[in-house]
């Protein structure tokens, strides 16, 4: 039997297959686009390969789309209905029993198992890169650290793959507040790969989150070439980028990148290219920043999709681009359509659970906000502040939503509220522009003249240098 380069055994998969899936299985741990033309050489080559439909299946599930999740789900089932168990590797049962579960809307399921294999095998590259987009997209900050970390120590510093798996641990170290190590193995592994998208990117989550912008605004400028285009990871950073500028204080900076990177019109419409669009947009409509017709443009995006219930942190990024071009009617249509998903019967699957504890209140809150009833926004968002994490995404992107919870009380004249959140805000990242501008607004409120004054002298100062390094 046709082995991996790790030793794993790959029933029903010969020479060519194997190093078509070793092909593969590089390209997705970089990101490259290039995974799906090597994953059909897998089954071209070896129809009935157990691993090698393993890896379609995950591929149709990673991008987070509906109908290519459908796809993935009725190619998988023909695999089985042709499939013996008795022929598989251990391994290899638990890889069709993690997939199965996935297609069938058990995402926890799916990472409980890929965690299972990798400590068996933890070597197994595909498992542990899998289950940690699994971590990400269900907001499990511990077991996106540890699942990598705990397979970690048998690695070979020497292999080839060690630097992607190191990468993945630094974004796992991030989410979990350990900014330093997570900044430290971020950069060793882009130092071992420096075409390592994920890597980079986790470094710049790390300056994010420490509010260091003007170093990751010269960072992400030092390895440009390695991360701006020819990855499925360009858009994001870019995002990331974005958010940079934002906190310089260079809105016309970040109008230009949206146009030329995040959404324009050969966009290919994605929903994990989209939602970074919106997430953008919706920091400006909170900032009442004038974006022109990008709203709208973005809305009809989304609409074009005509996306049923399938991931519901998608949802709440359509509905921010809805209320953002003004189209509250088809946002509070979409939460219709969702809280008829929740209402029906049917299995309750991981994200009926997301949509109904999470997402439904957010996109409500949402509607409330663009509609101007900042205390219902106020209200519904203070239920669920802390559990946000439970339908996915990072802490950066789930921040737009507590920035709205803070905008919202801002409105409201909720004083005490919004004291309480920025206290929370600056005592964590004391160095954010945004955090002392919206102090600013809050002492003008309270009628405190000179602590607005000041605050928004320590805004301009720590904007000064992101804006310094922008113009580099």
């Amino acid at each position: 039997m046709a082995g991996d380069r790790h030793g794993h055994p790959m029933s029903r998969t010969g020479p060519e297959a194997v190093a078509s899936y070793e092909q593969a299985l590089d390209h997705l741990l970089f990101f490259r686009p290039e995974v799906a033309e090597a994953s059909g050489r897998v089954l071209a080559a070896a129809p009935h390969s157990v691993m090698g439909n393993v890896l379609a299946a995950h591929l149709g599930l990673l991008g987070t789309e509906e109908k290519d999740a459908a796809e993935a789900r009725t190619a998988f089932e023909r695999f089985k209905e042709h499939a013996h168990r008795g022929e598989m590797t251990p391994r290899e049962r638990m890889h069709v029993a993690a997939a199965t579960s996935w297609l069938n809307g058990d995402i926890h399921r799916a990472g409980r198992v890929l965690g299972e294999i990798s400590v068996e095998y933890p070597h197994d590259a595909l498992a542990l890169a899998v289950g940690h987009q699994i971590d990400f997209f269900t907001g499990d900050a511990p077991r996106l650290r540890d699942r990598i970390g705990g397979a970690l120590s048998a690695w070979d510093p020497s292999d080839p793959h060690y630097g992607p798996v190191l990468g993945m641990y630094a974004f796992g170290l991030e989410e979990s507040g350990h900014y330093e190590q997570a900044r430290e193995s971020g950069l060793e592994a882009v130092d071992r790969r420096p075409r390592d998208v994920w890597a980079i990117h986790a470094v710049v989550h790390t300056y994010e989150m420490q509010g260091r912008f003007a170093d990751g605004i010269r960072y992400l400028d030092t390895c440009a070439d390695a991360w701006a285009t020819g990855n499925y990871l360009n858009v994001h950073n870019w995002w990331h980028y974005c958010l940079y500028a934002l906190e310089a204080g260079d809105t016309p900076r970040v109008l230009e990148i949206y146009d030329a990177a995040l959404h324009h019109a050969q966009s290919p419409g994605a929903a994990m290219e989209l939602l970074d669009a919106a997430a953008l947009l919706w920091r400006l409509h909170l900032a009442d920043a004038e974006t022109g017709e990008r709203g709208a443009r973005l809305a009809d995006a989304w609409a074009a999709r005509h996306d049923g219930a399938y991931y519901a942190f998608n949802d709440v990024h359509a509905v921010m681009a809805y209320v953002c071009a003004g189209r509250l009617a088809e946002a509070e249509r979409l939460v219709r359509a969702r809280e008829a998903y929740v209402a029906g019967g049917g299995p309750r699957t991981a994200n009926r659970a997301m949509t109904a504890d999470i997402g439904l209140p957010v996109c409500r809150a949402l509607v409330a906000y663009g509609r101007g009833h900042y205390d219902e926004a106020v209200d519904l968002l203070l239920r669920v502040r802390h559990r946000l994490g439970e339908y996915g995404g990072s802490h950066a992107q789930r921040d737009a939503v507590h920035k709205t919870l803070l905008e919202a009380a801002l409105r409201a004249e909720h004083h005490a509220l919004a004291r309480t959140l920025l206290s929370e805000r600056i005592n964590l990242r004391p160095v954010c522009p945004y955090n002392w501008l919206a102090q600013a607004r809050l002492a003008d409120g309270l009628g405190h003249g000179a602590q607005a004054a000041a605050a928004r002298t320590k805004a301009a100062d720590q904007a000064a240098e992101g804006a310094v390094a922008l113009k580099r």
